[in-house]
């Protein structure tokens, strides 16, 4: 099983939405079975898996000092990933999951508060040596300020280049347990983060490869 970690000390940069729909647009693409876990007090992963018709992907309670037991009855009921959901601005929290990744993805939206906040993140994912890609959300479709916040990640580390539009279709369909990837299956934003994915799924299997030679 591959674990992984959504991380952002910067709140607000949809963690959360992020981890749900690439657990869904996993098992869509026939990746699965995921679980998602939350290690966020606030429990909004929890939350919005609670409301949720559909009984995949799984979902698994757990506490920081669960985590790693979890993870390993996880992996030996047969699960292919598991994505973590992590609290922002806890450093502490947040280095002890990405101990347990395989991949961190950390989701930033491209505004120069966020940009200047995300080097907090990338130091803790640096300093755990985990292999690591940035996600842009909530971005203005080729706006300038889209454009220079890929630029300037990109000095950091690699940028997905699905960028997560900002459309009112994300936060609507969390609302109810859903994700675009099922309101809306033919969408922009459910092609997004198909394409999301499959960037996410090939850096960590590239990832996995490298560290095996």
């Amino acid at each position: 099983m591959k674990t992984i970690v959504l991380a952002s000390q910067k709140g607000g940069v949809g963690k959360t939405t992020v981890a749900a729909h690439l657990a869904v647009a996993a098992e869509l693409c026939g990746d699965g079975p995921c679980v998602l876990l939350d290690t966020d007090p606030q429990a909004s992963m929890a939350h919005w898996w609670n409301g949720r018709a559909l009984d995949t992907p799984a979902f698994a309670p757990t506490t920081l000092k669960e985590l790693p037991s979890k993870l390993a009855a996880l992996d030996a009921a047969g699960f292919a990933y598991a994505f973590i959901d992590t609290p922002p601005a806890i450093a502490d929290s947040i280095r002890l999951v990405m101990a347990l990744a395989d991949f961190v993805v950390i989701p930033t939206r491209p505004s120069p508060h966020d940009l200047r906040a995300v080097g907090q993140t990338v130091e803790l994912v640096i300093s755990s040596g985990k292999p690591f890609v940035f996600a842009v959300t909530q971005a203005k479709t080729n706006s300038r300020l889209t454009i220079q916040a890929v630029a300037a990640l990109s000095e950091h580390g690699v940028v997905a280049p699905a960028i997560v539009s900002d459309r009112v279709d994300f936060a609507a369909s969390m609302i109810d347990g859903r994700t675009v990837l099922e309101v809306d299956p033919k969408g922009k934003s459910a092609g997004e983060m198909l394409e999301l994915w499959k960037f996410v799924k090939a850096k960590s299997e590239e990832s996995t490869k490298k560290r095996k030679k």
